[in-house]
């Protein structure tokens, strides 16, 4: 089909306009050379012209093999899948400002290359063989990047740090002062790292992946000028982000809201999955809580079955309180139900974990 669409949930009505114009300007000005049309969907939102372009001339490039396939193929032979992950990544991450893409793999830097030839040829160059002993992560501290990007805590060079929480409904992000103390006042200590927390929180954001609503909870400023240079350092280093953002100012609580659209996955729900102990939680019931839910449930077993003897089956810290700091709660429930009440330590069970074996 010769058609050129926009998808409509593209609702801003100028940058509908914008893409429809840069559309026509592209194949009316033979920049293309098109038999076919085009749908610029939602990720095209907000994105540059010259990488909407370059991704014209990869599909432009894509069908016109596809097209060679279709012809020479015999039938059951599969003309097109999707890219491997190196490939992928080569596609979508590719552009201008990078300076070099080094790969480990000979077999897989020469499927690279190939494939750049053929469909981004201004690639070429940049991808580069690395053949060295030691590992690639190791070089560059990739692996120590991921350590900090899956923690909840990030450190500020001035000495303040960040505490980012992920939830279901949005991301809280805290910035502390820490050990810093400014030179003159506190004021200029609550300013400097603030400046300092708006580009990290940027680069946090981009590192992993968050989307939806953000809030962020900045040290509370006083000075009306360092509230808007705050904003100002941290709506520019949002630029630099490929995901679209909208910051809003300071509300009446301190507090600055965005929205960064969602992409794909966070790095977190990429890398882990939720702990089997707690759930996801992030927290565990003490040992003394556990203890209590015991009392009251042995007094359940007790009125349903009254069996003779009870054996708890428990983990090593909630058995050592119950014969401990509990004791005389258990010789008082023993009293009370005129029964024996033994304990057993389960060394797999975790702390919440708890089983009554009726004796």
């Amino acid at each position: 089909m010769s058609h050129h669409g926009v998808s409509q949930r593209i609702e801003d009505e100028r940058e509908r306009e914008r893409l429809k114009a840069l559309l026509d300007s592209s194949i009316g000005e033979q920049t293309l050379d098109v038999s076919g049309g085009f749908i610029v969907r939602t990720a095209a939102e907000g994105v540059g012209d010259e990488e909407l372009i370059g991704d014209m001339h990869f599909l432009l490039r894509l069908w016109r093999k596809v097209s060679e396939r279709k012809i020479s193929a015999v039938p059951a032979t599969v003309i097109y899948d999707d890219l491997p992950l190196f490939m992928r990544t080569l596609r979508d991450v590719m552009r201008d400002d990078i300076e070099k893409i080094r790969i480990d793999s000979r077999e897989n830097f020469v499927r690279l290359v190939e494939f750049a030839e053929e469909f981004m040829p201004d690639a070429v160059d940049r991808i580069e063989y690395y053949p060295g002993e030691r590992p690639i992560f190791d070089l560059y501290s990739v692996e120590d990047e991921i350590q900090k990007a899956l923690g909840r805590k990030v450190q500020l060079k001035s000495g303040g740090y960040l505490v980012i929480d992920p939830t279901e409904a949005m991301t809280t992000i805290d910035v502390n002062t820490g050990g810093y103390v400014g030179h003159r006042n506190l004021e200029e200590t609550i300013f400097k790292t603030n400046l300092e927390a708006a580009t990290s929180i940027a680069r946090q954001l981009r590192l992993r992946n968050l989307g939806g609503i953000i809030i962020i909870d900045f040290i509370d400023m006083e000075d009306v000028e360092h509230q808007r240079q705050v904003l100002r350092v941290l709506e520019k280093a949002l630029e630099r982000d490929h995901a679209k953002t909208k910051c809003t100012g300071v509300t009446e609580l301190g507090l600055v809201q965005l929205t960064r659209k969602r992409t794909r996955e966070s790095l977190e729900q990429t890398l882990c999955e939720a702990c089997p102990t707690c759930s996801g939680r992030g927290t565990l019931k003490t040992p003394e809580t556990v203890c209590y839910e015991i009392f009251r449930e042995i007094l359940r077993e007790e009125r349903a079955y009254s069996a003779e003897t009870y054996m708890v089956l428990a983990s090593q810290p909630v058995v050592d309180r119950l014969l401990d700091e509990e004791s005389a709660a258990v010789a008082d429930l023993e009293a009370f139900i005129n029964k024996t009440i033994r304990f057993q330590v389960e060394q797999h069970y975790s702390q919440e974990q708890y089983d009554i074996v009726l004796m």
